[in-house]
């Protein structure tokens, strides 16, 4: 899958697995405000997060690979 070109910037999390800490995105560094929600499948994490953009997105990392992907952005109705 050809998506836009992410870099994502992750640290140790509680249990030890990367979490999003900042990432980029076709050029804009975003920060990851706040870690909405999470959740894990055998070969992926999932990241739901409210960027310093106020926008909230959801990041999937390929464990197997060690590649992220944006899956989803949640555009604000304001």
């Amino acid at each position: 899958m050809d998506g836009p070109h992410l870099i994502v910037d992750a640290c140790p999390g509680y249990k030890g697995e990367k979490t999003p800490r900042s990432f980029t995105l076709e050029g804009k560094t975003l920060h990851v405000q706040h870690v909405v929600d999470r959740w894990y499948s055998d070969t992926h994490s999932y990241f739901r997060v409210t960027a310093s953009d106020g926008q909230r997105y959801v990041l999937r990392l390929d464990l197997d690979e060690d590649c992220w992907e944006l899956i989803m952005l949640e555009r604000r109705l304001d």
